[in-house]
This record gives C-alpha cells, structure tokens and sequence, in this order.
C-alpha cells in the first residue's frame, strides 16, 4: 500500500504545470519578431551572397561559414538535442521504466540506424536514377538540368554526339574515353542528389526541434533573459549552418525556390512556436509525464538524425569525398577544420544556457 501511495505520488509530480512566472512579459512578445530576423537573417544571408552579385564576399569568407554552420549543427545534435532528450526522460519523476533505462539513448540510436537505412535505399534509388539520365542523354551534348543557387549551369553531365566517320584507333579510344568520363559525371550526379536530400533530412531535424525551442522560451521562468539571448544566437548560428548548405547545393533547373522556401520555414517555426507558447503560457503543461516522454522522444530523434547526418554527410563528405580539397594546400583544409571546430565550440558553449 504504501509502495502504491509513492509510486502515485511520484506520478503526480510530473503534473505541476510550467515554470512561467508573469514576469518580461514585454521581452517575451518581442521574441516573436526578434527570433525571426535573426533566424531569417542566418538562414538567407548566404543565398542572399551566393546569388546577387551586389552582396557576393569572398569565397574563403563563405566557405568559413560554411564549416562554421556544420560545427554549428553538429553540436545541436550532441549538445542542445542530445543532452535534452536525456534531461527530460530520466525525469526521476517519469518512474520505471525510464528511470531504469537510457531511452534517449536508446531511442537516438533507433533514429541513427533508421536514417542509414533511409540512406542506404534513397542512394540505391539515386545511383539507378542517375545511371538512366546519363544513359538517356549520352548521346547529345545537352546539360544535365542541375544548377547552382548562382544560376550559373553545372558541367554538362553527358558526352558531345560523336562524328560519324572514324577509324577504329579512334572509336576505341573514344569509347574508354567516354566510359571514363560517364563513370566520372554518374559519380557527380549522385553527389548531387545526395547533397539534396541531405539538405531536406538537416531541414526537418532542425525543424522540428524548433518546436520545442519556441516554446520553451515562451514559458520559461527566472532563467528567461538568458534563455532568450543564447536562443538569439541559437538561431541565428544554426540559420547560417542551413543557410550554407543550401546555397552550396546545386537544384534541379525550375527548383531553385526551394532552398528559400526551406530557409523561411525555419525562420517561421521557432517564432510561431514562442507565440502559441505566449497564447497557452499559464496552461501548458510543460513538466507534464506526456510532455516530458514526448519532448524528450522528439528531441532524442532529431538527435540521431542530425548526428548521422552531421558525421557521415557534412564532416566526412566535406573533408573527405567532395574533392574540394584535392591538390590543395594543407593550411587551406587546417582552416576549414579550424572553422569547423570554432563553429562546433560556439553552440556547445551556448549550450550552458539553452
């Protein structure tokens, strides 16, 4: 009897509401439109750089950046999701089985095999997909529809037609000329498609964890200010990491608006979601057993998609398979690791507060 009278006490501890206190309720409306431009300012200055030529900066500035944003999400998966996720589902007041358990963990890890199974399938289809548009538009020399945000058209991704009269030396060394340069351009399709589709599973990792962003803010207590200025930077450094890798992806021709619809979806989400937070702030149950169990469920699979995402397409596809190190010097991929690292240390320090 008493066991069952602790057990039930323990479950209505879960129960008592949010942590919001009346208080800057000023500052709590602003964060509305503040959370916005900032968001809208780190998500679309690099598309706004990358295509006027009036606001273009140098490139090395934009591929700082650029590994400055990766860093940037690599530690909202660890840091701010990660570390989240585990805080809200070993709540000692949630009782067994999480309390048993590491579910965010457990739960981060179902994500990661998840999406790398997703990611073996979409790279079966693609690399199929790929190897049919080069084979249908091998024989004329017509682009291969995919262009960069810039508008500037990629290397066409098909041979040029081929004389009609040659001698056999020729045909031969043409043929394992053209294999070659196939095998090269189905290899660069691919990445293409890669990187799209990894620029769409970043988006609805962040996207999602947004939600929560805007709504804890909303409803936070004593710890409002500070909460609301490291969500300020928060924003605005995970904004310039979706905005970056965006504007480096080559679109499909007539899909170039996509990467601005997605970069405004992120700026809209964590301010609409500060506002429902302001509309039901003395209502929500933030410390509830439900949300608790699906704040942290959220959060936990965000986490594993972004660290999947984060190691195996950013860092190593970065530094490792895209090529945009090759022949270069060694102090230029320092730099970038450089970037990368400051980028990765910026959003684990604002951790300490958001």
């Amino acid at each position: 009897m008493i066991d069952l009278v602790s057990r039930q006490t323990t479950y209505d501890s879960c129960l008592e509401g949010n942590f919001y206190n009346g208080k800057h309720f000023a500052a709590r409306i602003s964060a509305v439109p503040v959370l916005f431009v900032l968001s809208v300012v780190g998500s679309f200055a690099p598309l706004v750089a990358a295509y006027s030529r009036k606001f273009q900066i140098p490139e090395w500035i934009f591929n700082g950046i650029r590994y400055f944003g990766s860093g940037v999400i690599i530690a909202t998966g660890f840091i701010h999701l990660m570390a989240e996720a585990a805080a809200a589902l070993s709540n000692t007041c949630l009782g067994p089985p999480f309390t048993d358990y590491p579910f965010a963990e457990g739960i981060a890890l179902i994500a990661v095999f998840f999406i790398f199974f997703f990611d073996i399938v979409a790279h079966y289809k693609l690399s199929n997909k790929a190897k049919a548009r080069i084979d249908g538009e091998k024989h004329c020399n017509l682009p291969i529809g995919f262009e960069s945000v810039t508008g500037e058209p990629s290397t066409n991704i098909c041979r040029a037609c081929e004389p009609i009269e040659e001698d056999q030396e020729s045909k031969a060394s043409k043929k394992s000329s053209d294999i070659e340069i196939n095998e090269r351009n189905l290899s660069k399709l691919e990445s293409l498609y890669q990187q799209i589709l990894n620029c769409v599973v970043l988006e609805c990792g962040i996207v999602l964890h947004s939600i929560f962003v805007g709504l804890s803010l909303a409803i936070a207590g004593d710890e409002f200010v500070t909460l609301y200025i490291a969500i300020g930077f928060h924003q605005l450094f995970e904004g310039l990491g979706l905005g970056t890798r965006f504007a480096t992806t080559q679109w499909p021709k007539g899909k170039r608006y996509v990467p601005w619809l997605m970069s405004l979806a992120y700026s809209l989400t964590t301010p609409f979601a500060c506002g429902v937070g302001l509309i039901v702030r003395e209502t929500y149950p933030a410390g509830s057993r439900t949300s608790l169990i699906t704040t942290g469920t959220f959060d936990a699979t965000c986490a594993g998609i972004l660290i999947y995402n984060s190691i195996a397409e950013l860092m190593a596809f970065d530094f490792m398979y895209s090529g945009d190190f090759k022949d270069k010097s060694i102090k230029k991929l320092l730099f970038a690791y450089l970037y990368l690292s400051l980028g990765a240390f910026a959003m684990a320090f604002i951790g300490k507060w958001a």
